[in-house]
């Protein structure tokens, strides 16, 4: 098993739960490194942070332009065209990041899945397919990509879901988070909804507020 390039960082000597974290399109794993610090986590925490790097791959909206991109997007209507299959690829990838944590002695219930944007359309897929009973979804600014074709899994059915969303969003339409909410909703899992007044981006309050899901999940 050969992991994607990523970077680790460490709340503690003894890691005892870890956050994969998934940037957007043409971003990599740096976008969110300095967010760990930001948390203001308790000092007595044992997280390992994750954050992968997508590979570089031509993305048609961009006029085939080389970046690093979890898949292809083929256009940018509300509900966007998106290459499923190259999608349905890189959440094996980020599973492979699951078995190796667990290889490393951490519980696959306290391995929680991030993403933001595309990162979260990854994300979304990962842990609701999943064979694994995982900790946590944590999806921001992003778009249930899959929801007309996903296999969901039993094992997660229960897995807390946080979807934080900002109403100013020019990217990604707020419309499109509380549509993934109420799907959720609809089927039942314990899902919570969070808007913030930004645009594609993180705030402090939001990151207050992941701080606090990140405590109440795994402290």
């Amino acid at each position: 098993m050969s992991l994607l390039p990523h970077l680790e960082v460490e709340t503690g000597s003894r890691p005892d739960a870890s956050i994969i974290w998934l940037h957007g399109l043409g971003a990599d794993g740096h976008d969110f490194q300095p967010i760990v610090s930001e948390l203001q986590l308790p000092q007595t925490t044992q997280f390992r942070f994750i954050f992968p790097h997508a590979p570089s791959i031509p993305v048609t909206i961009n006029n085939g332009y080389v970046m690093p991109a979890w898949y292809d997007i083929l256009d940018m209507t509300i509900d966007r065209k998106v290459d499923e299959t190259q999608l349905r690829a890189s959440s094996r990838k980020i599973e492979e990041f699951i078995d190796n944590e667990m290889k490393r002695g951490i519980s696959s219930e306290r391995i929680i899945i991030a993403g933001f944007s595309q990162g979260g359309a990854v994300a979304f897929e990962t842990v609701l397919t999943s064979k694994l009973k995982l900790g946590g979804l944590l999806a921001m600014s992003t778009y249930f990509a899959t929801k007309d074709s996903i296999q969901y899994s039993e094992q997660n059915k229960q897995t807390p879901v946080e979807i934080h969303h900002g109403t100013y969003d020019p990217v990604v339409p707020e419309s499109l988070g509380q549509s993934s909410f109420a799907l959720l909703k609809s089927k039942e899992y314990p899902v919570e909804y969070k808007s913030y007044p930004m645009e594609h981006a993180v705030c402090p309050q939001q990151i207050k507020d992941i701080s606090n899901w990140l405590q109440n999940r795994l402290l």
